[in-house]
């Protein structure tokens, strides 16, 4: 009966991680696999583009409707760079795209909010083209830094 209670206590120490063995100290140079505890708390921050951000309307500083985030654009340098909004949409397909630097976007009360937008404004905006947009990613060590 001893041997099936102390079997049954390693399973549930083994199962919680109590006994794994401890983890090394970095080493300079080496590239770890995941995240690190300062990164864990900068993603739990952050904004979800699938769940929070991607389909959702976008409203300028007066509660007006300007657009909806259709897409975000990150560049090689892991920056989330820009926003694309489509200007006029009509049954979930957009008619007009524009690019907007993502630092213009925020979230005020749940809302994103683009301060200072007007539909006329964003309308006359430049139609953003996909097809200046690389489908495949470049390698980080092929980017060229600026």
């Amino acid at each position: 009966m001893k041997i099936v209670k102390l079997a049954v206590i390693a399973f549930a120490a083994a199962s919680l991680g109590l006994l794994t063995p401890l983890t090394e100290a970095q080493e300079a140079g080496a590239q770890p696999i995941g995240v690190s505890v300062e990164q864990v708390s900068i993603i739990v921050n952050g904004w979800s583009a699938k769940q929070s951000l991607l389909g959702k309307p976008v409203y300028n500083d007066q509660g007006e409707k300007v657009g909806v985030l259709h897409d975000i654009i990150v560049a090689p340098d892991d920056a989330v760079s820009f926003a694309i909004i489509a200007a006029h949409q009509f049954i979930g397909v957009s008619q007009h795209d524009v690019a907007v630097p993502m630092t213009q976007i925020d979230v005020v009360n749940g809302k994103l909010v683009w301060a200072g937008a007007t539909r006329a404004a964003v309308k006359s905006m430049p139609e953003f083209q996909y097809s200046r947009v690389r489908v495949t990613p470049i390698a980080r060590r092929d980017y060229l830094h600026h």
